[in-house]
This record gives C-alpha cells, sequence and structure tokens, in this order.
C-alpha cells in the first residue's frame, strides 16, 4: 500500500515539474552550436540591428526550445512578407534535435542580458497604461512567463518589438492553425490601435531593466 502511494506521489510530482527540468541543456555544449548563431544575433546573443536579428539572452530556455520549434515545423517564419523569419527558419536546422535546441538554449540563457539603444520614439507614460493588458502574461515586470508561453519583453530592440507587433496585427505571425500561442497574441495585438500606440507600449518596455 505504501508503495501505491510513493509511485502515485512521483506520478504527481512528475506531472507537475516544469516541462524544461525534464530535458535540461548542456550550455557547454550549446555553445558550439551557437556559433552559427551569432551572426545574426551578435556573440552574446545581443542581437544585431543590420542582420535583424533580435536580442536573445533574456528569453528562457523553455521559450527559446519553443520558437526554434516553431520555425522548424513552419509555423513560424513561412509568410513571404516576413524575410527575416524565411532566413530564421532555415537556419533552424543546425538545431536540429531535441538535444541541440535544448543545449544552445542552454547556452543563450546564460549569457548575461544588457539595454540596447533605443531608436523607436514613443510616449512611455502613455505606453504604461497600454501596457496593463499585456502584463497579465508577460507580467508586470515583463520578464515573462513560462507557465503562460509568455516571452520576457525587457532587453529586447525596439526595433523589433514594434515588428513583432505589427506582424501579429497584419497576419504575417500568429495566423499558422497549428500555432496556438501566437494565436493568443494576435487579438492582444489588434488592441493597439495603430502605429503610435505600438510605438508607445515599446517606448515604455524600454524604460524597464
Amino acid at each position: 500500500m505504501q508503495n501505491i502511494k510513493f509511485f502515485s506521489r512521483l506520478i504527481f510530482l512528475l506531472a507537475v515539474l516544469p516541462v524544461g527540468l525534464a530535458n535540461a541543456g548542456d550550455p557547454e555544449a550549446g555553445k558550439a552550436s551557437y556559433m552559427a548563431c551569432a551572426a545574426c544575433h551578435g556573440q552574446n546573443a545581443e542581437g544585431s540591428p543590420a542582420m535583424k536579428g533580435p536580442a536573445l539572452s533574456a528569453l528562457s530556455e523553455k521559450y527559446i526550445v519553443a520558437q526554434l520549434e516553431k520555425f522548424q515545423n513552419k509555423h513560424r517564419g513561412g509568410d513571404p512578407k516576413d524575410t527575416a523569419g524565411l532566413t530564421m527558419a532555415s537556419m533552424v536546422m543546425t538545431v536540429a534535435s531535441a538535444e541541440a535546441k535544448a543545449n544552445v538554449a542552454a547556452y543563450i540563457a546564460s549569457l548575461e542580458s544588457t539595454k540596447p539603444a533605443t531608436t523607436i520614439s514613443g510616449n512611455a507614460d502613455n505606453g504604461k497604461a497600454l501596457y496593463g493588458t499585456c502584463a497579465a502574461c508577460h507580467g508586470a515586470d515583463a520578464k515573462g512567463n513560462d507557465l503562460m508561453n509568455a516571452p520576457s519583453l525587457i532587453n529586447q530592440h525596439d526595433w523589433y518589438l514594434v515588428t513583432q507587433l505589427k506582424n501579429f496585427k497584419e497576419g504575417i505571425r500568429g495566423t499558422h492553425p497549428d500555432d496556438a500561442t501566437g494565436a493568443q497574441m494576435r487579438p492582444m495585438a489588434m488592441m493597439l490601435a495603430d502605429d503610435q500606440a505600438i510605438n508607445d507600449v515599446v517606448a515604455y518596455l524600454s524604460t524597464l531593466d
């Protein structure tokens, strides 16, 4: 009887453990794989405006792996208007296996996140009010929530955030039938009425650490 209770509790614990713990990656192994990513995302995953590569270092391992899988499965990066996404969709095959994805995500997550330069002009005070809706998933501090599949938004390039919000609004991202989290994000982006609202909320995000 005690054995049954033990195994029942063990099964329960395994069921509620975060998914990332079951597939924890090796940062050292991931470092070598990341070299192919550095050309667009920077040596320290700080991003590259010239290559249209976003910063990655503030993102969680779970989110990074999920996005790599989306690109591999054509759930993201398949729209002809998404030139950067199309490039990324071809590059993800350098980390095709589950182990490789976990390793490179672990390496990226080990890097220090830095604040990029501001390039977008917006009203941060207005953006703070607009961000109230976003906070339900991304957190009041915009550091993300893995349980909600919501990425961190801090220390991300403002031009990238603007681009992605527009992509969601225009149906370039989040419309694939198998992209459940993208489908959740799209109506949230639609709540930003115009380009000024997008710039304002991104300006507010740029003030956060």
